[in-house]
């Protein structure tokens, strides 16, 4: 039996980052959905007939966004440290600690809850495809815990244990623990394992146990590094063929250059991928850091993520919106660019980006024939109003799957 069809008709700006079609931005354009796939895009005056219309009425058309770096599962309030730094006090990798005691209290049931409803806010606000981590439970049991709830509502689930040294644990001995116990118990539930290689949390050594024991476990590898200061996160993520390596905001000249030999004689169709620069600019924001250079990365060649790094310390929203409003804004990026980074790239970085009938995958992060029925439409003729008018709500009508999903206000 052949499924349902849904046409899209009448979308006034359609930017399906695409760039293997001739025009991977269309005017007066139209999709048809079929199932939870894309069986047709072109001109609205070409449209096959459908089962069900929907009339865009001129809005701007683009991806579902695709957050590649989210911290949901998580009980407590930080809100005062939010306070405090705001007042001055600087941003250190310990406040970890504050969410860990929370969320080890918080019930199955109310974690779940709190996770369903924060994924809900995201894929109101245009949010398609989404990536959580553990992190928040740092013992083999409650890593277990928040692996197996993730995995019931996330679209990718990251083993984060090595998040920070719990109080009173050897770093070392806890480091093993990680690579041990802690990864057979999460290996079910998960696909990536991430590691922060940072100052006051995972040095380099140790953070390269941790990549080593999750490549050999069969996890896909991803590095929170780079953050703080300058460090070996960018260089470890780039040896071990990380998928992506989030935060950047402090690189060198070698840094920049490890990234973009990883992309060197590959393009964004063709090749194994290299890694991903995944900048969290709401995340800079709230910690008063320097903006990651996402401007340099690009002219570097290297393919670059936006993400909202949705957490309760540092980065408490999950507005992708936002992130492309302050890329265009603030860091040096084209309207176009920042969309592409927060579609295209989260789905790069999430290695999502093709496998249209592949295993029942369906690529994110573009819009193509054959390619998931992800599509955002906007209460604006154009994408560039993201960043013109920064802010607003102007998220008209999201499919998730050739679902409508309910945009509430």
């Amino acid at each position: 039996m052949s499924s349902a069809s849904t046409l899209i008709t009448n979308i006034g700006e359609l930017s399906t980052q695409d760039y293997s079609a001739d025009a991977p931005v269309l005017k007066n354009a139209a999709m048809v959905f079929e199932g939870e796939r894309i069986s047709w895009i072109g001109p609205a005056g070409n449209a096959p007939a459908a089962d069900e219309v929907v009339d865009a009425g001129g809005r701007a058309g683009l991806p579902g966004w695709v957050d590649s770096h989210t911290h949901l599962v998580f009980a407590g309030d930080r809100s005062a440290e939010f306070e405090a730094r705001m007042a001055g006090q600087a941003y250190e990798a310990g406040g970890i600690a504050v969410t860990t005691e929370a969320t080890r209290a918080a019930s199955d049931y109310d974690l779940t809850r709190m996770l369903l409803a924060r994924a809900a806010e995201a894929a109101a606000g245009g949010t398609t495809y989404l990536e959580t981590k553990t992190g928040y439970g740092l013992s083999v049991e409650e890593e277990r815990r928040h692996a197996r709830i993730a995995s019931t509502v996330a679209d990718a689930v990251t083993f984060l244990g090595a998040h920070l040294v719990p109080d009173g644990a050897d770093a070392d001995e806890y480091t093993d623990l990680v690579c041990t116990d802690m990864l057979a118990a999460v290996r079910p539930y998960v696909q990536w394992a991430d590691v922060f290689c940072e100052k006051g949390a995972f040095t380099e050594e140790q953070s390269r146990r941790v990549l080593q024991a999750a490549r050999d476990a069969g996890l896909g590898l991803r590095v929170h590094g780079n953050q703080l200061g300058p460090g070996a996160g960018v260089q470890l993520a780039v040896e071990f063929a990380a998928a992506s390596v989030d935060h950047v905001n402090h690189l060198s000249d070698d840094d920049v250059a490890a990234l973009a030999d990883s992309w060197s004689g590959r393009d964004s169709g063709a090749g194994v991928p290299g890694t991903v620069a995944t900048c969290l600019p709401a995340c800079d924001l709230s910690t008063r850091a320097p903006l990651a250079p996402a401007r340099q990365l690009l002219d570097a060649g290297v393919q670059v993520a936006l993400a909202s790094n949705c957490n309760p310390g540092t980065s408490f929203t999950s507005s992708m919106a936002f992130c492309v409003a302050t890329a265009v804004l603030q860091m040096g990026l084209t309207v176009q660019e920042a969309v592409r980074a927060a579609t295209y790239g989260g789905a790069l970085a999430l290695r999502a980006h093709t496998g249209a009938d592949r295993d029942g995958a369906r690529a994110v992060g573009s819009l193509a024939v054959g390619h998931r029925a992800d599509l955002q439409l906007l209460n604006a003729p154009s994408a560039a109003h993201l960043a013109y008018r920064p802010g607003m709500p102007l998220t008209g009508m999201v499919f998730r799957a050739g679902v409508q999903v309910p945009v509430r206000r």
